[in-house]
C-alpha cells in the first residue's frame, strides 16, 4: 500500500515566502499553479486512488480538487495535517519569524499562536498516521513543513539530530513511501520530538536556512548574523 504526499500548488504567499498559517484567510492557488496541478497528474497514480485527503487550508483543498481524476472518491479533510500557526508573524516574511525561531528555539510558541514548531510537527505527523488508516493508494496534500521534515528524514545521516529548519519541498513534487515504510518514519520522529521535549533549553546555534529565492538555485541565508527583531 502506497501514500503520495505533495504540498500544495504555489500561491501568491509562496512566491513571496510569506507565511499564512491561518485557514479562514481566503489563499488560493496562482494560475500558474493551476496549470502546474494539471502537469502533475502524470506524477499520480490516477483512477486507482482510493482515497484523497487534505489539510483544511483553501490552497491544499484546491489543489487537491484539481489533482483528482474524475470520476473520483470524495475528499477527506485532515485538518492534523494544517499548515503552522505563525501568530504574530501571520501574513508577514518567513525570515521574519526565522529570526524569531532562532532566538527562541522550536519549542517555544511565537506569541499569539497555540503551538510550538515542534508541536505543530507531531500534530501534522499524527495526521499522517491517521490518514494510513484510510484505502491505499491514496494522496495526501499538505504544507511544505510536513514534506520538507519527511524529505530530510530520509535522506539523513545516523549522526544527525532534528534541525531548527529543513530544506524547502517543492510544490506537487510527490513524496512516495509505502505504508510500512511512512509509518516507520512518523514513529521514529514522534519519538525524537518527545525526546526533545524532555531534553536540555534550547541553544542557538546554526541558524542557516536554504530558499530558492532564484529558480532552483538555493541560497544560504545566515539568520545569527541578522539584527533581532521584535
Amino acid at each position: 500500500m502506497t501514500t503520495y504526499l505533495v504540498r500544495h500548488a504555489q500561491t501568491e504567499y509562496s512566491t513571496h515566502y510569506q507565511v499564512n498559517g491561518d485557514p479562514a484567510l481566503p489563499m488560493p492557488l496562482t494560475e500558474d499553479g493551476v496549470r502546474a496541478c494539471a502537469a502533475a497528474r502524470t506524477r499520480l497514480p490516477g483512477r486507482s486512488v482510493r482515497t484523497w485527503v487534505a489539510s483544511g487550508f483553501p490552497r491544499a483543498q484546491q489543489t487537491a480538487t484539481l489533482l483528482m481524476s474524475p470520476p473520483a472518491p470524495r475528499l477527506v479533510t485532515e485538518t492534523q495535517l494544517n499548515e503552522l500557526s505563525y501568530g504574530s508573524f501571520e501574513g508577514g516574511p518567513f525570515l521574519a519569524y526565522a529570526d524569531w525561531l532562532c532566538r527562541y528555539g522550536p519549542r517555544t510558541r511565537p506569541p499569539g499562536a497555540p503551538e510550538s514548531q515542534r508541536e505543530g510537527i507531531r500534530r501534522m505527523l499524527l495526521g499522517v498516521r491517521s490518514a494510513l488508516a484510510l484505502p491505499a493508494p491514496r494522496v495526501l496534500v499538505a504544507h511544505g513543513l510536513l514534506v520538507s521534515v519527511l524529505l530530510w528524514h530520509r535522506g539523513r545521516s545516523p549522526d544527525e539530530t532534528l534541525p531548527l529548519f529543513f530544506p524547502e519541498a517543492g510544490c506537487l513534487e510527490p513524496l512516495i513511501a509505502d505504508d510500512a515504510r511512512l509509518s516507520s518514519w512518523t514513529a521514529e520522529l514522534l519519538a525524537e520530538i518527545n525526546s526533545e521535549d524532555h531534553g536540555a533549553p534550547f541553544r542557538k546555534g546554526d541558524c542557516r536556512i536554504l530558499r530558492t529565492d532564484q529558480g532552483p538555485q538555493l541560497a544560504t541565508f545566515d539568520l545569527a548574523s541578522r539584527p533581532p527583531q521584535e
